[in-house]
């Protein structure tokens, strides 16, 4: 098999958000179009978490729920670690930079990890992809409940703005919880036409954020961030994220190596612990905070997401690498590390290895998501999708 050089690209959905950021700042919506947009991203609010909640496998989430000891380290690194880190962070740094940055960079640790792109790297690093679909589900699912408390707590602690408010209580559970739970209850109803047409209802998902951070950032301009910004204040957010990352990724890998996991778990712990959600934080930090404040607050969430794409894509070649041959003494003898199966048989074999049976219905959506999950682990590696 031939070695690939595992190169981090830049991902094209920042392409696309730095381009309306851009549009944002050379062309503003003012006064009756403000009120359009924000009313059109209230909606692509509703319509993404809507398509979250339909997309959530509660199969997935029961079959990796077992492994207790490595979903409670990923949670503590989530909700304990990230938190405490940003604290430190926030009280090291002072009068340094803007308030508002500041705001955002603790903001972009208290809330959850991603889902998609954490699934992609453990596959990628030949990891525990069933743990790693329940440990991230479980992070984004926990994380509408727990970030808004976290926010009102934390935030308020450092004096770096927030506090309890009620009205961002209600926007939480009407824009994101009560979507969420809508599109799971319809699940067995619509879960087979999300699995089938993922493709076509992803450019939904991103849309909706890129609308969402045009609203934010038009409000930002109109107040005048680029007056209050200087190229100082964003390189020392990019510095400061690096070093946030990098005390969270060193603690994991420490931990977990204390706490005994397995190989393929440790790569979970390092890979889900470690991540934190764009897509769950800009509609998240438009119902918690004022719009004029949105922009400046998900710009360190921005550029911490690109790090963090940078960082793992080259850690997860890393580890892919270093795998080859297979370590079994580490690895879960249940764990499809080597290959994703792709006919029928094989996904039916790689079930029963498991001790699991894929009901008939279920069939078509299984073998799409695994489709999908090895284009994403092909593009990583820079391989042409469907290439071994």
């Amino acid at each position: 098999m031939q070695r690939v050089s595992y190169i981090p690209r830049v991902d094209p959905f920042l392409l696309c958000l730095v381009c309306v950021v851009a549009a944002a700042s050379l062309l503003p919506v003012h006064g009756v179009g403000a009120r359009v947009v924000d009313g059109l991203a209230d909606l692509a609010v509703v319509l993404l978490f809507f398509l979250h909640g339909a997309k959530l496998s509660r199969e997935a989430i029961w079959q990796g729920l077992g492994n207790l000891r490595l979903h409670a380290l990923t949670f503590a690194s989530t909700y304990g670690l990230f938190p405490a880190v940003g604290l430190a962070t926030v009280a090291l740094i002072g009068g340094w930079i803007n308030p508002d940055l500041i705001a955002g960079l603790l903001f972009l640790t208290l809330l959850p990890s991603t889902v998609q792109s954490s699934i992609a790297f453990t596959a990628m690093a030949r990891g525990n992809v069933a743990a790693a679909v329940c440990s991230a589900s479980l992070s984004n699912l926990l994380g509408i409940f727990l970030t808004p408390l976290l926010v009102s707590l934390f935030l308020r602690t450092a004096g770096a703005g927030g506090g309890f408010n009620w009205h961002a209580v209600e926007s939480i559970v009407l824009q994101l919880l009560v979507p969420f739970l809508g599109g799971h209850l319809l699940r067995p109803w619509i879960g087979g036409f999300v699995t089938r047409y993922k493709a076509i209802l992803t450019p939904v998902d991103r849309g909706s954020i890129l609308l969402i951070v045009y609203s934010a950032f038009s409000a930002a301009v109109v107040k005048g961030i680029w007056h209050r910004l200087g190229m100082g204040d964003l390189v020392c957010v990019l510095v400061l994220s690096g070093v946030i990352l990098t005390v969270v990724m060193l603690v994991n890998l420490l931990a977990g190596r204390l706490a005994g996991l397995a190989r393929a778990d440790l790569v979970v712990l390092l890979f889900c612990g470690s991540k934190k959600s764009l897509v769950s934080g800009v509609p998240m930090a438009g119902a918690l905070f004022a719009p004029a404040q949105v922009g400046m607050i998900v710009l360190p969430l921005m550029i911490f997401h690109q790090l963090q794409l940078f960082v793992c894509a080259w850690l997860a070649g890393h580890f892919a690498r270093t795998s080859e041959p297979m370590d079994d003494a580490d690895t879960p003898s249940s764990t499809p590390v080597a290959t994703v199966p792709r006919s029928a048989e094989e996904i039916a074999a790689a079930a029963a290895a498991c001790g699991l049976t894929i009901p008939e219905p279920c069939a078509a959506g299984v073998a799409a998501n695994l489709a999908l999950l090895e284009s994403h682990v092909a593009r990583l590696r820079g391989e042409e999708a469907g290439q071994a």
